[in-house]
């Protein structure tokens, strides 16, 4: 196996580990769990710049990280995936609203604020381009 597709996999492989020690240190409850929450999320930035030190170095080979390399199409996914949880937060609001779950409601409201600001922000790089 040479050695860009073992850094590639090695990149893909940083970047699944942040996701899941994130969810995991979310999911953690009991007397032992905040010691293991905090080692997790420490644990999340290293493995966060082993990505970040391992796609330079693709780079840095010539070669490209996992992930596209067309910006354009960077951009259109970062738009979809953006309208798709738009829908999602917005059916989770009247939900909410329907079971009387203000807390929920709430959160739902200011996450999809967030993700209204990004879809706009990345829709005005499709202009750009």
């Amino acid at each position: 196996m040479p050695v860009v597709e073992i850094l590639r996999n090695a990149c893909s492989d940083e970047t699944e580990t942040v996701i899941n020690y994130q969810i995991d240190a979310i999911g953690l409850d009991g007397v032992r769990a905040e010691e293991s929450k905090e080692s997790l999320q420490t644990d999340t930035q290293q493995e966060l710049t082993h990505a970040e030190q391992l796609g330079q170095r693709l780079k840095q080979l010539g070669a490209r990280p996992p992930g596209s390399t067309d910006v354009l199409a960077v951009i259109n996914d970062v738009v979809k995936s953006e309208e798709d949880a738009i829908a999602t937060y917005r059916s989770l609001i009247e939900i909410a609203e329907e079971a009387s779950g203000p807390v929920t409601e709430d959160l739902a409201v200011t996450i999809l604020a967030n993700r209204e600001a990004h879809r706009t922000e990345f829709q005005g790089f499709e202009e750009w381009h």
